[in-house]
């Protein structure tokens, strides 16, 4: 698994949206973009997360920032997603975790002690030039966007 590191061109893509709309990263070109891959919609820990980017929002979007969540999982799971948590930023599926790979959020990791093949929690900073600012692999559920905060700059 290849990782990225600050100043590397961020892969782009186009994913289908909860709403099976399409989504570039190019579409973005112009502002900043966090990005963050989450194993497994609905589950304890991707519920926190999310919930803590949606609570984020708006000092987020204050400061420039789109916030973009990706995972396996199908637009339709992902759209009961969204509305069961009421989150209120795109999410986008890559079944066949090839933007995952792209960005090396996706390899082996340990789940309760044994080796997987899987989405690895990870979170990018892109530049409104589409460069990679930041880099967060294996990131922890809980914390994180508070963590994410405080390195942007940006109050708790």
């Amino acid at each position: 698994m290849s990782t990225l590191t600050a100043g590397d061109p961020a892969p782009d893509f186009t994913l289908l949206d909860q709403d099976e709309a399409a989504v570039a990263l190019g579409d973005y070109r112009g502002q900043r973009v966090i990005l963050y891959f989450y194993p497994a919609a609905m589950t304890p820990g991707c519920t926190t997360e999310a919930c803590d980017f949606r609570d984020s929002l708006e000092p987020l979007a204050a400061a420039g920032f789109a916030v973009l969540g990706v995972s396996k999982d199908s637009p339709a799971t992902l759209r009961e997603f969204r509305d069961h948590d009421q989150l209120t930023f795109p999410l986008l599926s890559d079944p066949d975790h090839a933007v995952q790979e792209a960005y090396g959020a996706w390899g082996e990791k340990k789940l309760y002690g044994k080796t997987v093949i899987g989405a690895i929690r990870s979170t990018f900073v892109i530049d409104a030039e589409g460069r990679i600012e930041q880099t967060f692999y294996n990131t922890k559920a809980t914390g994180h966007v508070a963590m994410l905060r405080k390195r942007l700059g940006l109050a708790a």
